[in-house]
């Protein structure tokens, strides 16, 4: 859907284009009825907010608006998040677990309108210099677990109160719930159910990393790449076969229960609220970095006209709530849906809160383990054993660097699963004769070999040699090119606090002009090198990725590589065809 809007403002006063809290009225007197000039102000909305967004602007343009002498042309598009959230990270040099390559016709608005807050935070989290203004929220919805009517009743509804913890249950019984969800790294609605749903796992007691992984791989099961795929998996017939055989419950937002009841389905589907409510779709507000002055002063005073009163109604016909999670006049809410104020709704003067209490990091560790949790690959890990791994960490109750080290290692096998094929090496100087590394471990299926890992890693200790890391890239590029495996990512982790120390061995020359050597683009080796404290080099990893491919991670408090490890992981490009 693609409409263009006129709107008019000016661009020569941008004092008169300030729009103050409440001046809503003040702002129509303004109106003046001609304008000449032309500036073009793109939005991107989330498609269900979107014919909202139109309406409003239409009317606005019927009504003759204008702010001064120059007319603004508003080209509001329908926009899948997910799709504007890879060309915005592509302008910024950066990669979201999940979302890939921007597609070569997509093209970064001035205004973005996303479902979901997260979408920022994620971006800002991994592109530094992204910087929206605004962010305010101008809608909500719910996030709600849809679970087919014939089961909810059976399990209490709409009479009981449901919490995340009753859902992990079912999830992980003997005769579990068939549940689904749109992949989170690429759907808001998913991700926010995710989250609820680990943190449920982290907090039910006993082991929590493995009550985590098995609620994220139960969960993978039934996993779809479209929102519209997961929903054609609910029951299409009311019979104890289709109900049994068909998807019995999703995170979803409460405008897609309210969509779907919409059609009349045979099943129609329950929307459970559930304790604690999981973080909503919010919709915030964000004008882009680096707009033009007078496109940002437009961007303010559409800002307005979306948070007035009267656009409370409009986002009702889209089975939107306002900001504050009220809801206007014709909004059909499901049957037990809370209405947060209780009385009269009143609109905020200036869009709702976005963002609020979210955690980027605690994102991106859910992302990232996700990914890890849900997808396929072949690794050698290389971890440095060299005698500056021996430093102690405040930050980590001054356990080594090499403790630290190990631990992360430790809890990132863990979410890897059977059909993963892992090796692991360590490395220093002189490990073996005179050869800087020693394999633990050949690379081979997890499935046969996990016991063996964990023990390897258990024996892990520091050495009182040097950092021979160029030898040791070496070996490791070509062991893992050897016996490469087509259809899946085949990769490097190592993990170091130093530089290059071995005198006798490669040096920077020679090691890059041997692994352009052996670089086979059918053959693809990507390298993460992942640097902790402040003896490391970014530059001179970096001169190895820039020839393998890959990334490089550096961190000065290394207790922060765990969730380093996790990221760089995730963020590995998928596997070529």
């Amino acid at each position: 859907m693609r409409s263009k809007l006129h709107l008019a403002a000016a661009a020569a006063t941008v004092g008169v284009l300030v729009v103050t809290t409440g001046a809503w009225f003040g702002y129509r007197e303004l109106i003046q009825p001609s304008c000449s000039g032309e500036i073009r102000l793109a939005v991107a909305v989330a498609s269900e907010l979107a014919p909202a967004v139109d309406a409003a602007a239409s009317q606005w343009v019927k009504d003759g608006a204008a702010v001064g002498p120059t007319c603004i042309r508003v080209d509001v598009s329908a926009s899948d998040p997910v799709d504007v959230a890879a060309v915005v990270a592509a302008k910024h040099g950066a990669v979201l677990a999940g979302v890939g390559q921007a597609s070569g016709t997509a093209v970064s608005p001035d205004v973005w309108v996303p479902d979901s807050s997260t979408w920022l935070l994620r971006l800002k989290k991994d592109a530094t210099a992204f910087a929206p203004t605004n962010g305010a929220s101008i809608a909500r919805s719910p996030i709600v677990v849809a679970m087919p009517e014939p089961i909810a009743t059976r399990l209490g509804w709409p009479d009981k109160k449901f919490n995340w913890t009753d859902l992990l249950k079912q999830v992980n019984s003997s005769t579990p719930l068939r549940t689904g969800i749109v992949e989170p790294t690429r759907d808001a609605a998913g991700l926010s159910g995710l989250l609820s749903l680990t943190a449920a796992a982290s907090a039910a007691g006993g082991d929590a990393q493995r009550n985590t992984v098995g609620a994220l791989r139960a969960l993978a099961t039934g996993r779809s790449s479209l929102r519209n795929d997961l929903l054609a998996r609910f029951p299409t017939a009311n019979d104890s076969t289709s109900i049994a055989s068909g998807l019995g419950a999703a995170a979803l937002s409460e405008e897609d229960v309210i969509a779907y009841n919409s059609k009349k389905p045979p099943v129609p589907l329950a929307a459970l609220y559930m304790e604690p409510a999981p973080m909503p779709l919010d919709y915030p507000y964000a004008v882009l970095p680096g707009i033009e002055p007078s496109k940002a002063s437009a961007a303010k005073v559409l800002f307005e006209l979306l948070t007035s009163p009267t656009f409370r109604n409009r986002l009702a016909a889209q089975s939107l709530r306002a900001p504050d999670g009220n809801w206007g006049e014709g909004f059909k809410a499901p049957q037990g849906a809370p209405s947060p104020s209780g009385g009269a709704p009143t609109a905020p003067a200036n869009g709702g809160t976005a963002a609020g209490g979210l955690d980027p990091a605690a994102i991106q560790r859910v992302v990232s383990s996700w990914s890890i949790a849900t997808q396929s690959g072949r690794m050698l890990a290389v971890i440095d054993v060299s005698g500056s791994m021996k430093e102690p960490v405040p930050s980590a109750n001054n356990r080594s660097r090499e403790e630290v080290t190990v631990d992360a290692a430790r809890r990132g096998l863990s979410l890897f699963d059977d059909s993963w094929s892992i090796g692991l090496w360590t490395f220093s100087t002189q490990l073996v004769g005179n050869r800087d590394y020693r394999e633990l471990v050949p690379i081979g299926p997890l499935s046969g070999q996990r016991g063996q890992l964990e023990g390897a890693l258990a024996t892990i200790k520091p050495s009182s040699g040097d950092t021979g890391l160029y030898d040791t890239m070496f070996a490791a590029y070509q062991a893992v090119q050897e016996n490469w495996q087509p259809g899946r990512v085949n990769s490097i982790v190592l993990f170091t606090d130093g530089k290059n120390e071995d005198d006798n061995g490669l040096n920077q020359q020679q090691l890059l002009g041997k692994l352009k050597q052996a670089a086979d683009p059918e053959r693809p080796v990507q390298v993460i090198m992942i640097g902790i404290g402040e003896g490391v080099s970014k530059a001179e990893l970096e001169s190895i990725t820039k020839v393998t491919g890959g990334d490089v991670f550096v961190t000065k408090d290394p207790s922060e590589i765990g969730s380093i490890f996790l990221s760089a992981i995730a963020r590995r490009p998928p596997a070529p065809r």
